[in-house]
């Protein structure tokens, strides 16, 4: 049967498209920028499509020390990061899920008022400083190794599985940790995908913590050297400590739109292998509890 369009699926396609359209147009003139001569986005000669091509920007930042060791300091801390968040994450929770842990109600009990109750900023940078984690990647990586957000998510979607499995796994002799990662882990591939990039994107744009941890500019990532960039103006940013006299001199906007698309990449380029899970894990960790 042929498939009937009222005007209201018209009116919507066109309201979607509308909407797209406002969220692809900007990233479309960042390329278009950073692609370009600074003189000509200066001068506003296009708006989409650049009249001259040019890799000038990009060939200087990959030139530009300053720049590549954000990129290289947003990567050791996006890695160890997502690596240790997982680790926590996942045995926490499957700890929580089997109701045969000893004092499993007061573990939940105790993360779950974590999600209320906070210490706040200060409480946290005197737990951070005591420890002696100032100006190290752990002060950034350790304070978010896990949340009771994404602990309880997990668990629920450990506990859905079927138990069975578990009892078969021990009638063969298995212990707590084989079946962990030979029986949860690989069902549970939806979920950690989901999860794994959650903790990359949460990693790879940290900025609050890594301006109140890291004093010394050279152990900044990328979020916090773009900003930076895009925005303190051409005329005072020789002055500013987190960037060196070279990136300062010829900072422009061909070069601050290619920072922002460069800065975007990574991400970018992992999502395409982790989006067949990521609609099943986004849905299955809320189905049981």
């Amino acid at each position: 049967m042929k498939a009937r369009v009222t005007w209201f699926d018209s009116i919507l396609t066109v309201i979607i498209v509308l909407i797209s359209l406002t969220v692809l147009l900007p990233f479309l003139y960042i390329i278009a920028v950073s692609f370009s001569p600074p003189g000509d986005s200066l001068a506003g000669n296009f708006y989409i499509w650049p009249s001259h091509w040019t890799l000038d920007a990009y060939s200087y930042l990959f030139h530009a020390q300053t720049f590549l060791k954000s990129i290289q300091n947003s990567v050791i801390i996006t890695v160890l990061g997502t690596c240790i968040n997982l680790l926590v994450s996942i045995t926490l929770s499957y700890a929580l899920s089997k109701k045969i842990m000893p004092g499993r109600r007061a573990m939940l009990l105790f993360i779950f008022f974590t999600m209320i109750f906070h210490g706040g900023m200060i409480p946290s940078y005197l737990v951070v400083k005591s420890l002696g984690l100032l100006d190290t990647y752990w002060a950034i990586i350790l304070p978010a190794a896990s949340s009771a957000f994404n602990v309880l998510v997990i668990r629920s979607f450990f506990q859905s599985l079927p138990e069975s499995l578990d009892e078969a796994a021990r009638i063969d002799g298995a212990g707590e940790f084989r079946i962990l990662f030979s029986v949860v882990i690989p069902l549970s591939k939806p979920i950690i995908a989901t999860f794994t990039l959650f903790f990359m994107v949460q990693y790879w744009n940290e900025f609050f913590s890594a301006v109140i941890y890291l004093n010394d500019t050279n152990s900044w990532p990328i979020q916090p050297l773009l900003r930076q960039m895009v925005a303190i103006s051409a005329s005072n940013i020789s002055a500013d400590a987190a960037l060196d006299a070279q990136l300062a001199v010829n900072l422009g906007p061909n070069v601050q739109n290619a920072a922002i698309l460069l800065a975007m990449l990574p991400i970018v380029a992992v999502y395409p292998f982790l989006q067949k899970y990521f609609a099943k894990g986004a849905m299955l960790g809320s189905i049981k509890e």
